[in-house]
């Protein structure tokens, strides 16, 4: 499942740098994929596009918005849950240039 990013968001930004798939807006901007822009998800907070979110799988044992966030409302998304193939072959699309191995970091391997 995407993580999303709950309303107690304080605005803070340190979640947005922290995301290797820049997954994570400010509310209110625009976000591309695949050289398409599209209108922001939320106005008010940051926000994470579900379609461009691995959950950190590849690259990380947790979400790093997660590990950063001040008052923890980088959760996951209990409306999309997603298989850690999905979020691995989500990750692999989004880095075409990396390398994977075999035993990549997730947090379904805790």
């Amino acid at each position: 499942m995407a993580t999303i990013i709950t309303e107690e968001c304080i605005n803070c930004g340190a979640c947005e740098p922290e995301c290797p798939n820049t997954a994570i807006y400010e509310g209110g901007a625009g976000w591309e994929l695949d050289g398409a822009t599209h209108a922001a998800i939320k106005d008010d907070i940051y926000y994470i596009v579900p379609d461009k979110c691995s959950e950190c799988v590849g690259f990380f044992d947790e979400e790093q918005c997660k590990a950063v966030c001040p008052v923890d409302c980088c959760i996951p998304d209990p409306n999309n849950p997603e298989t850690e193939e999905v979020l691995i072959e989500r990750a692999r699309k989004m880095h075409p240039d990396r390398e994977f191995a075999a035993e990549f970091p997730s947090r379904f391997r805790k």
